[in-house]
């Protein structure tokens, strides 16, 4: 027959049994943390494997750019300083000075650049010339009606045209001691051309002279 748990018997039952279920419990929240803990350490790696994936993949597709290079590049022409409205305009070449010339840009009636003249000077030899330059002017320029040069208005020089390439038409011209002075003098000169299909027009250009000492000084001397 079974006996009846009295109080006592339930007390010592309740006694025996909370601790372990105290212990179960305990186990229980000891293992459902070490899963948490471990559930967090896997997202961790996932999360820091994801953004490394991230990061290689924006990587791969981005573009992150590259510092750009300002130092000219081998045969670039570059201004390697101004003088007035002259540049000192250098090639770059592998040895350790660059050839220099004086350049001046000219422009046409309606602003836009249709000529330039680049100077140099001549290490002159018994010579009248102690300067070169070469004058490039647009093509389809009258060859036959040459290039004249004049200084604040004084009266011209004619230089005849030496060939023609695809940049336009070439005047190579020597300037004399006389020449270079009324350079350094004046304020301006215009150089004046015939176009080929209106051959009764002339096309004036101004050559600033600001800065003309100053870089005639300073510029290479080229030996005959």
């Amino acid at each position: 027959m079974l006996k009846s748990l009295t109080p006592i018997t339930l007390a010592a039952l309740l006694a025996m049994t909370a601790p372990l279920a105290a212990q179960e419990t305990a186990a229980e929240e000891e293992t459902a943390g070490a899963e948490t803990a471990e559930q967090a350490d896997q997202q961790s790696e996932q999360q820091a494997e994801q953004g490394e994936k991230a990061e290689s993949s924006a990587d791969d597709i981005l573009d992150l750019g590259e510092p750009v290079s300002t130092d000219p590049q081998l045969g670039q022409r570059y201004s390697k300083e101004k003088h007035g409205d002259w540049d000192l305009a250098c090639i770059k070449t592998e040895s350790e000075t660059d050839p220099c010339s004086l350049l001046q840009v000219l422009a046409g009636p309606q602003g836009n650049p249709i000529a330039e003249v680049s100077l140099f000077r001549i290490d002159q030899q018994g010579g009248q010339a102690v300067a070169g330059a070469t004058v490039i002017v647009p093509l389809e320029t009258l060859l036959p009606a040459a290039l004249t040069i004049s200084i604040d208005g004084a009266p011209a020089k004619r230089y005849n045209y030496s060939f023609c390439n695809q940049l336009g038409c070439v005047a190579q011209i020597g300037l004399t001691q006389g020449d270079i002075d009324a350079f350094k003098k004046g304020k301006q000169a215009t150089l004046s051309l015939r176009p080929a299909p209106a051959p009764d027009q002339v096309v004036e250009m101004k050559l600033s002279l600001s800065g003309f000492t100053a870089g005639y000084d300073v510029v290479d001397v080229v030996k005959q």
